[in-house]
């Protein structure tokens, strides 16, 4: 039997008592990822999500884990307003099996406005765990909050930043990307911990995917959270591969790992089972809480990314034809920047959207060409649309980095005259660091890293705060006289640990993109 398999279907044969009669087949059904099942929680190993709430409807997802590999398991969910089920509100059946890896979707709809509800579901004569999720406000809001996180990696460490968001009253989690990593065991990760990828190598086929789900999603800090809080995400590139653009990716070779478009496609399918979203062709989208805020969510990987520039010297570096968005996803991120009435607008944007110099770090290469700094001419387009139509609240909410940013955004900041008034910040920009992947503590000392965060801070006016050095979380709250983002980092995320400290605090005032 081969090593690495992420789905296992065994045949047992038990043969009849005498010569001549039927033989009786039984399939057990066996993962790679079951030593780390938690066996109290059978069927429902991997726990309960919700996510992608209006204010009438919320996604609710389950993964039934079967003991036999039984063609179809028959699942009933129930959903309520206390977690006692008295009375039940909404109530259903649906069938699942191999084809979705076992997991469960629903859309249940005819909710109230800006309410929890609780749910759970019953097959294989288990119930699950019940969840808590919530629905999206309408009209007047006095304030919101979102806790937004990004790259969480399981070969390096525990996602102790997880529980912790477990436990905090927010109205939805906003994942940015980086949900799993593809990596094998002998690539990206932490040596000192003992957490290795399943299966063993870089992840390609459907299979695949699905098991690093499955791994990823057995997680306590992971389960604790989906468990609390909707979620509403969007992919990065780990998804499917490091650096992905529509055509390829920086990490898939061709001659090694097949077609890339197979690939891509068999990490869409998996990522649609495992994650608690609305299913469709587009996956750039937008929710609406109340009058307070305007969310619009950005697919910056495969909806229309052009193949990124080698460096600013690259002849095409300034096109006008390459892309982070695509011509038909700018258009709609365009109208819904300008006809949002409500008065933040947050944009759910992967990679780092204001210009960041470090050539002090890399001079042959001192710009970012997988973010928006290698898409001068897009991003230009979008700067200029938000100071001709004298927009304002514009927030990005960025990941990737494995970083800690606060921006005043200013495009072309080294460059501008403040004389022309091109200097004058257009937006804000708030990065949150990994729950886990590496960052530049884990291969340089803390001091070291300060100093790098100072240079950085020299290099680029328009950057109010950096982090390089800690794992955790961002907490955004709005109210309608102001933003505060608060990051919050993790004691370790080398074991499971409950510490965690609130680092740094920054506002900005309504109508302003001054940092505070």
């Amino acid at each position: 039997m081969p090593k690495y398999i992420c789905t296992i279907l065994i045949l047992f044969i038990v043969a009849g008592c005498q010569m001549g009669k039927d033989q009786t087949v039984v399939k057990i059904f066996l993962e790679e990822v079951s030593s780390l099942y938690d066996t109290a929680r059978k069927p429902f190993y991997h726990g309960v999500a919700s996510g992608d709430p209006l204010t009438d409807r919320v996604i609710i997802w389950t993964r039934v884990t079967p003991q036999d590999s039984l063609s179809s398991i028959q699942v009933v969910w129930e959903v309520a307003g206390n977690d006692q089920f008295d009375p039940v509100f909404k109530k259903g059946s649906l069938t699942t099996s191999a084809l979705r890896d076992y997991t469960v979707k629903v859309d249940v709809g005819g909710l109230s406005p800006d309410s929890h509800y609780y749910y759970r579901f019953k097959a294989l004569d288990k119930t699950s765990p019940t969840g808590r999720t919530k629905t999206l406000p309408e009209g007047n809001v006095d304030s919101l909050k979102f806790a937004v996180v990004s790259c969480s990696n399981w070969q390096f460490g525990y996602f102790n930043a997880y529980s912790r968001i477990a436990e905090k009253d927010v109205d939805v989690v906003i994942h940015l990307g980086d949900y799993i990593y593809e990596h094998g065991v002998d690539g990206y990760g932490n040596k000192n911990v003992d957490r290795k990828h399943l299966p063993a190598h870089e992840i390609v086929t459907l299979e695949n995917y699905r098991t690093r789900y499955s791994q990823y999603h057995l997680d306590e800090g992971l389960g604790k959270m989906r468990q609390q809080h909707p979620m509403i995400t969007i992919w990065d590139d780990h998804e499917v591969a490091n650096n992905t653009y529509v055509e390829g990716a920086e990490n898939h070779q061709p001659d090694k790992e097949g077609d890339f478009n197979t690939r891509k496609a068999a990490a869409k399918k998996a990522y649609y089972e495992w994650i608690p979203i609305r299913e469709s062709d587009k996956h750039y989208r937008n929710f609406t809480f109340g009058n307070m805020a305007e969310l619009i969510m950005l697919d910056e990987r495969l909806e229309g990314k052009t193949k990124p520039a080698e460096g600013i010297s690259d002849p095409v570096y300034n096109n006008d034809d390459r892309s982070m968005l695509g011509n038909e996803q700018l258009k709609w991120f365009q109208e819904k920047l300008k006809n949002a009435s409500a008065t933040w607008k947050i944009i759910g944007n992967q990679v780092i959207f204001s210009d960041v110099d470090r050539s002090i770090f890399n001079p042959k290469n001192p710009r970012n060409m997988d973010s928006w700094d290698g898409y001068p001419a897009e991003k230009n387009k979008i700067a200029e649309f938000i100071k001709n139509n004298n927009l304002k609240n514009i927030i990005f909410l960025t990941g990737d980095t494995h970083a800690s940013w606060a921006f005043e955004v200013v495009v072309n900041p080294l460059q501008n005259n403040k004389k022309n008034n091109s200097s004058i910040p257009l937006a804000i920009e708030f990065g949150t660091t990994s729950i886990t992947s590496g960052n530049a503590n884990e291969s340089t000392s803390a001091d070291t890293v300060k100093l790098m965060e100072q240079a950085y801070r020299k290099a680029n006016p328009h950057l109010k705060f950096t982090n390089q050095r800690d794992h955790g979380y961002l907490l955004l709250t709005l109210y309608p006289e102001k933003a505060k983002a608060e990051w919050y980092y993790v004691e370790t995320v080398l074991r499971p640990d409950d510490t965690e400290q609130l680092a740094r605090t920054l506002e900005v005032k309504h109508n302003s993109n001054t940092l505070h």
